[in-house]
């Protein structure tokens, strides 16, 4: 059933009083099921031992019973000559289900499959029964599929795209509820509605969400969003206050010369990542305990990105270990806090609202100009990542390169050059890749993602050169028909430089499913009457 939108009923005057009450510490929830607290030894225990293959899987357990009684017997158990702890895991939790993902049917054509896979991913509202790392949400929501059995913040708006193709406006606008349900109650968006997705968020991609709604119904029925995107605003830039020639760096916002303020990844916990604890625990062991603590949160903000993991955010790009991602001042983060901007201008303005419209085109006139200056590789002849910390620019250039163009934030000239980078450099037989760069990471080449083909492709488009765009739309489109074909499924990520061959990398297997794939998908035969 289509729930009623909380916010119109709440009311926009209510909303604006939650927007504008800034606290000074990011809210937490009660009741709050953390396994790496609440299970003590336990925890290491499990994820260090490998008990299972894939260290999430343990956060994702429900304990059957106390959590705190459960480590309690453990304690008592651990040393006995015939101790199992698979045994005892196993007895004591119950493991997530994973849920199966339709393969292809019988004469199901490619939109057919992409249209019907939907409800295989909906996931219902829920109230998180139970102890559970899972975040309660009010509506029903998409799921990326495999492993991710929760809702992904910048996923989730990929995934949008495909389901506006698909006519289905009404979960567009229960999951466009969720994420405001979320930003009202722990202000800001979590990674994914997960307890150990807390400290961090993802890119910023609520206000496209919002745009994208407008765009499927009315400005005037997203404009009850207006003081949540605001708020959410709030959350990225909180700390500016704190900023200065002594202290330039503060959460999310560093300051660049004298007055200019830019924007970073952070995470507010400088502990191993509870999903991928062992993994953390084991690139750290030979540093000391303040290093510790920055390569903790280097990873954590590193997932903040969404590019977890790649050679864009390694000081040495041979080495994970010197990742420096809260160094970085990265070039698409800064362009998506530009885009909320001038959607806060536009709809300020809509209001009636000019004092508040000039207060935010100020800023995306500021911010613009930044991108074009700070963060433009005229070497390189694309736009790359900014190292505050050196104040240098980083030399390599990755996808990102294509956000300002996106975003209509590069001027003509930079439009133009960069189009003609990607071309000569990140073009690959099945698509855009997101390096240059061969790690063993996923986000380095070969691999190819569904978000940065979409941005990549109408960032082309914005600056003119709609043959080029089709072109990557055709590459994209037939390595996803190619897979679908073989095996009746849609991946995580594609291998764009041998599209014989399947993509890998990372701390986890190819997932399939997949949210912003079949989204990015769909968007793009949309565009192209040929599929």
């Amino acid at each position: 059933m289509k729930l009623l939108n909380p916010l119109k009923i709440a009311g926009l005057s209510v909303l604006l009083f939650l927007a504008c009450s800034q606290p000074k510490e990011i809210p937490q929830q009660e009741g709050f099921y953390k396994p790496w607290q609440s299970l003590g030894p336990l925890f290491h225990d499990v994820q260090m031992a490998g008990v299972f293959p894939d260290s999430k899987t343990f956060v994702d357990c429900t304990p059957i019973g106390n959590p705190y009684e459960i480590a309690a017997k453990y304690e008592e158990v651990k040393n006995n000559s015939d101790f199992d702890l698979k045994a005892f895991v196993k007895s004591n939790f119950e493991e997530p289900k994973a849920p199966e993902v339709k393969s292809v049917q019988e004469n199901e054509f490619f939109q057919e499959h992409l249209d019907n896979m939907w409800d295989d991913l909906t996931r219902e509202a829920n109230s998180a029964d139970g102890i559970s790392t899972l975040i309660a949400l009010p509506g029903e929501y998409v799921v990326p599929g495999g492993r991710f059995r929760e809702i992904y913040y910048w996923d989730s708006y990929f995934t949008m795209i495909g389901l506006g193709v698909s006519g289905r406006t009404d979960l567009v606008e229960l999951m466009v509820n969720n994420f405001a349900y979320l930003i009202d109650s722990l202000g800001f968006i979590p990674n994914g509605n997960r307890t150990y997705y807390l400290g961090r968020s993802q890119p910023p991609y609520f206000a496209q969400m919002v745009n994208l709604y407008a765009q499927l119904t009315s400005i005037d029925q997203a404009i009850p969003y207006l003081p949540i995107i605001e708020k959410e605003y709030r959350f990225w830039m909180y700390g500016s206050d704190k900023l200065s020639g002594e202290n330039p760096a503060e959460n999310r916002v560093v300051l660049v010369g004298d007055t200019l303020i830019l924007n970073r990844y952070y995470d507010f916990k400088d502990f191993p990542r509870p999903e991928s604890h062992k993994e953390d625990y084991e690139l750290a062991e030979h540093l000391s305990d303040s290093e510790k603590s920055k390569l903790y949160r280097d990873l954590r903000a590193g997932a903040e990105s969404g590019w977890d993991y790649s050679t864009r955010w390694f000081a040495n790009k041979e080495e994970f270990a010197t990742i420096r991602t809260t160094e970085i001042l990265p070039v698409d983060l800064n362009c998506l806090l530009h885009g909320m901007e001038v959607i806060m201008t536009r709809m300020y303005a809509h209001l009636g609202d000019m004092d508040k419209a000039s207060e935010y085109a100020a800023k995306a006139a500021d911010r613009q100009e930044a991108i074009q200056q700070v963060f433009w590789n005229e070497e390189q002849g694309a736009f790359t990542d900014y190292v505050w910390t050196s104040k240098q620019l980083d030399d390599q250039v990755t996808m990102a390169t294509a956000y300002p163009l996106y975003f209509n934030i590069a001027t003509d000239e930079q439009g133009e050059a960069v189009t003609v980078y990607l071309e000569e450099n990140l073009l690959l037989p099945g698509g855009l890749v997101t390096t240059t760069i061969e790690s063993g990471q996923q986000w380095d080449y070969p691999n190819g993602w569904a978000p940065l083909q979409w941005i990549g492709i109408k960032g082309i488009e914005h600056y003119g050169n709609s043959a080029l765009a089709k072109d990557i739309a055709d590459r994209w489109l037939k390595v996803n028909m190619k897979v679908y074909r073989n095996t009746g499924k849609m991946m995580e990520k594609y291998n764009v430089a041998d599209t014989t061959l399947t993509a890998g990398g990372g701390e986890y297997p190819t997932q399939d499913g997949f949210g912003w794939t079949n989204g990015v998908a769909l968007g793009l035969m949309a565009d192209n009457p040929v599929y």
